[in-house]
């Protein structure tokens, strides 16, 4: 039988997932936005196997979802971790701070 094609979401996290199982040791750091704006510092770090489960359920239950692929500036083409960011209502996330550049991004944006 044949495999059925990815969902939209497993499509959106495929490279996230790939990373994953690529760079075992890669984390994420979750940000939550509100209404009243974006923390500086992460709410939770999550370990490379924990990552697209984690976003998928979240996705699921109707939030907004940006994950990005970061780097620091000095070492633009090595992945350093995973910047998911999740929210509800208020505005999207802010651009990345200095020092460090997006290797590739992408948005979910909940119906």
């Amino acid at each position: 039988m044949p495999k059925p094609p990815p969902t939209p979401i497993e499509t959106c996290l495929a490279p996230l997932a790939r990373l994953a199982r690529k760079q075992p040791d890669i984390e994420a750091l979750v940000f939550w936005g509100s209404a009243e704006g974006w923390p500086h510092t992460p709410a939770e770090a999550l370990e490379s196997e924990e990552i697209t489960f984690y976003a998928e359920g979240l996705m699921e239950d109707g939030f907004h979802l940006t994950w990005t692929i970061v780097a620091l500036a000095e070492t633009p083409t090595d992945p350093d971790h995973i910047r998911l960011q999740v929210w509800q209502d208020g505005p999207p996330p802010p651009a990345l701070p200095p020092g460090w550049v997006a290797l590739q991004t992408a948005r979910w944006t909940a119906a």
